[in-house]
């Protein structure tokens, strides 16, 4: 399906944003005048050394933090003001996140653990949840394991799990900071099989890792440096999402 014009395929958009800490009454620029616009159905990476405001930029994008100034339209939505309950609906209902240290709780089962996100949602029934909790374990190969504790699951398992939960509410874009920072390579290699499969099946992924095997698996590469983005590239290996 072809869109009409270019802004009907833009999901995300940041203009100059900055965003600034204060610590012992020094300013440090963790981003500065990033530009930055998503399309939907693209999957990329945000690559760059330790402390040059990659996890700062997905924490914007992820409506956990606020640019000290700048714009951020989320859906053609301006997000950039609004107020921490505002951001949790959205974040809740349009974005997915996957964690490099999983982030599942550990006295709920792994049916509980995707579904925590859905029961803030009014606009889902409980039929609808029980339903999307299990095409979304399904599909990461791990409905058998609904009814397990993450303590009864390998590092791989627990991911995977993770991965479901960010899927569950069908969200307008999956954020993903280091993904497979804390597995084995076998078990990374799975996670982005699935980071893979979900991109061929339309979804936007914005990832940010470190290593250049998994940033080379992505379509489109940018590299942030000193809170700047000083390359961004696009990957001709990986083939563009027809949205």
């Amino acid at each position: 399906m072809q869109h009409k014009n270019k802004a009907n395929k833009v999901l995300v958009e940041l203009k100059n944003i900055n965003k600034m800490f204060l610590t012992d009454e020094v300013e440090t620029h963790a981003l500065n005048g990033v530009n930055l616009t998503i399309d939907k159905g693209q999957y990329l990476s945000i690559t760059g050394p330790s402390g040059c405001g990659k996890s700062t930029l997905l924490s914007l994008l992820g409506l956990l933090d606020t640019a000290s100034n700048g714009e951020y339209k989320l859906a053609g939505h301006d997000v950039s003001h609004l107020n921490r309950d505002e951001r949790a609906k959205i974040r809740n209902k349009e974005i997915g996140f996957i964690f490099q240290s999983f982030n599942l709780i550990s006295d709920l089962t792994v049916a509980e653990n995707v579904e925590l996100p859905l029961t803030y949602r009014s606009d889902l029934t409980k039929q609808q949840r029980a339903k999307n909790v299990q095409e979304a374990l399904d599909k990461v190969d791990m409905g058998h394991r609904a009814k397990h504790f993450p303590s009864q699951l390998s590092g791989g398992q627990q991911q995977r799990v993770a991965i479901a939960r960010a899927i569950a509410g069908s969200p307008s874009v999956i954020l993903a900071d280091e993904p497979t920072g804390n597995l084995d390579s076998k078990n990374a290699q799975i996670v982005m099989s699935i980071l893979d499969q979900l991109h061929a099946e339309g979804a936007t992924i914005c990832m940010v890792t470190h290593d250049p095997r998994s940033a080379a698996r992505s379509q489109r590469i940018i590299e942030v440096f000193d809170g700047k983005i000083v390359s961004d590239q696009f990957n001709s290996e990986v083939s563009a999402i027809a949205v």
